[in-house]
């Protein structure tokens, strides 16, 4: 009996030892997947950090690279933006009394022909739209039937700046609207039309201004093209002085270029302008006529004919630095005058008087 319980019990020891250690290798072996599993985990999570940063990076790098040509591209393009001609020749950096902003500057009195003002008055530069006041001087002197329709094709769209025009192709107008935006608005595709529809076309026309000019003795001027969108349009102040006098003398041409606005139809809209120089709806400016100019190789450019301080006077401005640095130049101008006659007056009155 004694024998059989110890054999008994001897056996439930073993069958426990053995269950113990049954479960000690489960055990084991759930805490190494355990494990293993935590390990995969912490791996993964590396993972998609390291490739989270190296996208960051990546990014980075494209931003970088973004930058560097944009900042290329910026470069060329201020590098492809021509200079002025005036700037080239340095003409910019010549100083006068009254600081003005424009490289060229010429004031003269239209009745006594005294020269008031000079600056570099004998440069010959590219003169922009000043051109379309030869232009006008053409048409009203070709005495042309200004009542006759002419209409803007293909043949007037702008292929050397590439500017627009509020003239659509199709649009009939009559020579004298067409006179009017050119030397008011400087309309472009409206001064082409007047010298395609000249007799003899557009070449016929510009052969007309080149021998206008030299008849008007001005030596230093060139036309190639009626509009002035061609910088090869060059004169000298002095010149374009002469060309203001004489279109002065034209009351179509004082007229059309002083209008402070004006309106043409373009099919069914009415197109409305207003003039180019903001002088002219300031009462306090006498002005008889005006042209203004730009294209980037000429800069900014006005020309005047007014009445200051007792004065008739011709003005021109080539090559103003700012869209309205020509206007404050003709204002400091201006100021200088009436200023200098205020001084004659009070000398005058200052003077002993004989007799």
């Amino acid at each position: 009996m004694k024998s059989f319980s110890a054999r008994s019990l001897l056996f439930a020891l073993c069958v426990l030892i053995g269950i113990m250690l049954s479960l000690g290798g489960r055990v084991a072996y759930a805490e190494g997947v355990s494990g293993k599993s935590s390990v995969t985990k912490v791996t993964a999570k590396s993972k998609v950090k390291a490739s989270a940063r190296k996208e960051v990076r990546k990014k980075r790098v494209v931003r970088a690279s973004s930058k560097r040509a944009k900042k290329r591209s910026s470069v060329r393009r201020r590098a492809a933006v021509p200079v002025s001609a005036a700037r080239v020749q340095g003409l910019n950096k010549v100083a006068d009394p009254l600081r003005l902003g424009s490289s060229v500057a010429f004031v003269v009195d239209q009745d006594t022909n005294e020269v008031l003002f000079s600056k570099n008055e004998a440069a010959v530069l590219p003169i922009a739209s000043i051109t379309k006041l030869m232009t006008g001087l053409i048409i009203n002197d070709a005495a042309l039937d200004l009542d006759e329709t002419i209409k803007i094709t293909s043949e007037d769209i702008d292929r050397v700046k590439g500017s627009s025009s509020r003239l659509r192709v199709g649009t009939t107008l009559t020579r004298g609207e067409a006179l009017h935006l050119a030397l008011m608005s400087s309309e472009n595709r409206a001064a082409h039309a007047l010298a395609r529809t000249f007799p003899g076309g557009e070449a016929a026309f510009v052969a007309n201004m080149n021998a206008k000019a030299a008849l008007l003795g001005m030596h230093e001027t060139i036309y190639v093209d009626p509009t002035g969108l061609s910088s090869k349009n060059q004169s000298s102040a002095r010149d374009l002085a002469v060309l203001v006098n004489v279109a002065y003398e034209r009351p179509l041409l004082r007229e059309l270029s002083t209008a402070e606005s004006y309106s043409v139809l373009s099919g069914r809209r009415r197109l409305e302008y207003r003039n180019s120089n903001s002088l002219v709806r300031n009462d306090s400016w006498e002005i008889g006529l005006q042209k203004t100019g730009y294209i980037r190789e000429a800069g900014r450019c006005l020309v005047m004919q007014v009445s200051i301080a007792q004065r008739n006077l011709i003005m021109v401005f080539l090559d103003s630095n700012g869209k309205y640095t020509r206007l404050a130049d003709a204002k400091r101008i201006r100021k200088w005058l009436e200023s200098e006659e205020q001084k004659a007056k009070q000398a005058a009155n200052q003077s002993p008087k004989h007799g």
